[in-house]
């Protein structure tokens, strides 16, 4: 009698089991059927969803990748890659400002004979002077955006050199006062808003992340471009290889900074003489021939002329 109770359980619990299975089996079955079932949308359906969404997203944005991506593949790997990385220098190095950066040299590019057609067609100019409005068209085209972008990093990059030794500064404060360095730099990021607080916040970003000092302060030197910022993330690598202080690191590297940023100021006020030679030349300088000698040269044509 015991063994046949034993058996009883056994295939009892193996029918249970077996129910289980097949009940789970179906579960997984109508889920991969809904899953296929899910693709084969009607047209109509997918074609009212898509019509729902913005015109921008229909039309601008596929052509604007159609057209970053033919302007990648025509243009040379070099070129592409130079533009990235001032991109980067500007402060935008995202994927997509590269492509709408190739999207605007484009179509600078395409605009240059519609201009020049309209220049031709609905104005009177003619011969020389359209040959001189297409010259200049098709100049502002071909390096109208590359000029825009290196004014872009000269921008930054100034007020990089600007800020810098105002930010060593207040790190030399704070490490002084017995904060460590990524607390400090984290309180000089909130202190002195700019772009060079936006590289020294993301270089906390990727020290907090798991990347190394090192390799953090390389990032940083590469996204800026800047001496200044070179010479001081030297300096900070070389005090964590020989152990020296950061705080007297941080203290020289301050000094020298406000000495680099007055010798900059005294080379913009030694150029301002050299800028304002051709705007007196060119403008000031004949208006005066014109008030001083003016008369005097009327006096001298009415004498001769007997008038």
């Amino acid at each position: 009698m015991l063994p046949f109770a034993v058996v009883l359980i056994f295939v009892t619990v193996s029918m249970l089991a077996y129910a289980a299975v097949l009940k789970a089996d179906e579960r997984i079955s109508v889920r991969a059927a809904r899953a296929r079932l899910a693709d084969y949308e009607s047209p109509a359906e997918k074609r009212d969803t898509d019509l729902q969404a913005p015109f921008s997203s229909r039309v601008f944005e596929p052509a604007a990748v159609f057209i970053a991506n033919t302007a990648r593949a025509a243009l040379p790997d070099s070129y592409v890659e130079k533009v990235q990385h001032k991109l980067v220098l500007a402060g935008r190095g995202q994927i997509e400002e590269a492509d709408r950066f190739l999207v605007l040299h484009v179509l600078s590019v395409v605009f240059i004979p519609i201009l020049w057609w309209v220049s031709w067609k609905y104005t009177s100019l003619s011969g020389l002077e359209l040959e001189a409005v297409f010259g200049f068209v098709a100049l502002g085209g071909v390096i109208g955006p590359d000029a825009w972008l290196n004014r872009v990093v000269e921008e930054r990059q100034l007020t990089i050199r600007k800020k810098l030794p105002d930010v060593l500064d207040l790190l030399t404060i704070s490490v002084e006062a017995g904060l460590g360095f990524e607390q400090a730099l984290a309180r000089a990021v909130t202190m002195v808003p700019g772009p060079l607080s936006e590289e020294f916040a993301r270089m906390l970003g990727e020290m907090r992340a798991g990347s190394s000092r090192s390799d953090a302060l390389g990032g940083l030197d590469t996204r800026t471009g800047v001496p200044e910022v070179r010479s001081f993330v030297l300096a900070l690598k070389q005090a964590d290889t020989f152990g020296v202080s950061i705080g007297s690191i941080l203290r020289s590297q301050s000094a020298e900074m406000r000495v680099k940023r007055h010798q900059l100021a005294q080379e913009e006020a030694q150029k301002a003489p050299v800028k304002m030679l051709f705007p007196m030349v060119f403008c000031i300088m004949p208006a005066l021939f014109v008030i001083t000698a003016g008369p005097a040269f009327l006096n001298i044509f009415h004498a001769f002329s007997g008038r």
